[in-house]
């Protein structure tokens, strides 16, 4: 029974389904030219969103030919613009324009180039992207027959730089670059048809572009990892500096328990500086980790497309894999060595800082047992002198109940009763004294118990 109410359909699988066929490559066929340009939004635009700012070149570029442009949500778009052919896909940083061009007959390379459908496209709206081309590239469909060395003579004439990269790929077919842009500002690339089947030269094409526009945007992180060199050299030297100061901070801190106030400061000083070391390293980490993140990405994919050309060599000249294995793969490890450096030197800067937090810990609990002993010797001196002030108050006292008991007595005669006031204040002195200790030894225990 076929489904045919779409709200048995989960939410999502419709716009899955369609997702692994919404980058079809071009349909080409020697002889034929495609432009490429691959627009990066940088500054103000990045800021607005790659998506918003690749849109509205787009639907600049459709206004002008009188087309409508996709929507909001597009992220690919195809349309046949009668003297060329355009395919724009919308990725994560960039978008790629590829202008194809059918030729009615086979054309001299240089022509070839000379007639690349670059030039159909309007001049305002090429200058409105001043500042956003990471990539531009011709690509030259060809289906002229000669052996590789004599074609390779002709691709030679028609590329600036003196280092010719070919190789025979897919079986049936040729690559051949400089990778250098050329004073018109375009990269050139010649692919030779030697017998593609179908569809086999539409593919083959979008694989050297996207290695092309990789390359590039891979390389996007080989300024900040140059950038950032001489500041984690600097941190790194600061680091030193720090370590050096701890390991000579004065050895009675882990000798003697005398640590002046100073070694304290001293320390929570070493902390400060630690904790600054830590923070300028994050923020470096912030601004450079996406970077080199999407750069190992880009390089991957590079990777990938070449393996997807099946290269074979031609003595003579570099293979494409043999090219960036030389002068890309260097740089990546760069991105690479910078990254795992920044990696590094933030655990190098969090043991340091936990090693300095445990001297300050150490640094702490000395200063409080030489605040706890003095509380000590305090306390003992309060003691001993609270015993005294008891024994004088066991005196007083004593003097005061005699001294009652004194006048007493002498009441007592004067009534004339027949006591001795004198007799009596001497034998009642021990009683008496005896008798107020007794008290007040009974009064702190009721205290303490208490």
């Amino acid at each position: 029974m076929a489904i045919v109410f779409s709200r048995l359909n989960h939410p999502q699988r419709v716009p899955l389904a369609a997702e692994v066929h919404s980058r079809p490559f071009l349909r080409l066929e020697a002889p034929e030219t495609i432009s490429h340009l691959a627009i990066h939004a940088s500054g103000e635009d990045a800021r607005q969103g790659n998506a918003t700012t690749q849109q509205a070149i787009l639907a600049s570029l459709c206004a002008h030919f009188g087309v409508a442009a996709p929507g909001e949500d597009a992220r690919y778009f195809f349309h046949d613009f009668g003297r060329f052919r355009l395919k724009w896909e919308c990725h994560t940083e960039f978008a790629s324009f590829t202008f194809a061009q059918k030729h009615e007959h086979e054309l001299p390379l240089a022509e070839a180039f000379q007639r690349a459908p670059i030039h159909h496209v309007p001049q305002d709206w090429l200058l409105g992207l001043q500042g956003k081309v990471m990539v531009a590239a011709h690509v030259v469909l060809d289906r002229s027959a000669g052996t590789p060395r004599e074609f390779a003579e002709n691709v030679r004439r028609v590329l600036e730089g003196s280092n010719l990269v070919g190789s025979k790929v897919l079986q049936n077919g040729e690559i051949w670059t400089d990778f250098l842009i050329q004073s018109d500002g375009f990269s050139r690339f010649v692919v030779r048809d030697a017998g593609f089947l179908e569809q086999q030269c539409g593919r083959l094409v979008q694989r050297v572009l996207e290695i092309e526009t990789y390359r590039m945007m891979a390389l996007l992180g080989l300024p900040h990892a140059q950038m950032a060199t001489p500041v984690l050299n600097g941190i790194e030297g600061e680091l030193a500096s720090l370590t050096a100061n701890m390991v000579d901070t004065d050895d009675v801190i882990a000798l003697s328990d005398d640590v002046p106030g100073s070694h304290a400061d001293r320390e929570q000083a070493l902390l400060g500086d630690i904790t600054a070391l830590a923070a300028r390293l994050e923020k470096l980490s912030l601004d450079n980790s996406y970077r080199f993140s999407a750069s190992e990405a880009y390089f991957r994919l590079v990777n990938s497309r070449i393996d997807e050309l099946h290269e074979t060599r031609y003595d003579g000249h570099a293979t494409v894999g043999e090219f960036m294995d030389r002068r890309l793969t260097p740089a990546m490890n760069t991105c690479s060595a910078a990254s795992r450096r920044q990696e590094l030197l933030a655990e190098r800067i969090a043991h340091t800082n936990d090693l300095l937090r445990t001297r300050v810990g150490i640094v702490q609990e000395r200063q409080n047992r030489r605040i706890l002993q003095s509380m000590n010797a305090r306390a003992a001196q309060q003691l001993r002198l609270q015993q005294a002030v008891e024994g004088l108050s066991v005196a007083a006292i004593s003097y005061y109940m005699v001294g009652l008991f004194g006048y007493a007595g002498k009441a007592a005669k004067a009534a004339g009763l027949p006591v001795n006031p004198d007799l009596l204040t001497g034998v009642l002195v021990p009683l008496v004294a005896l008798g107020v200790w007794l008290g007040l030894r009974r009064m702190h225990k009721h205290l303490h118990a208490g």
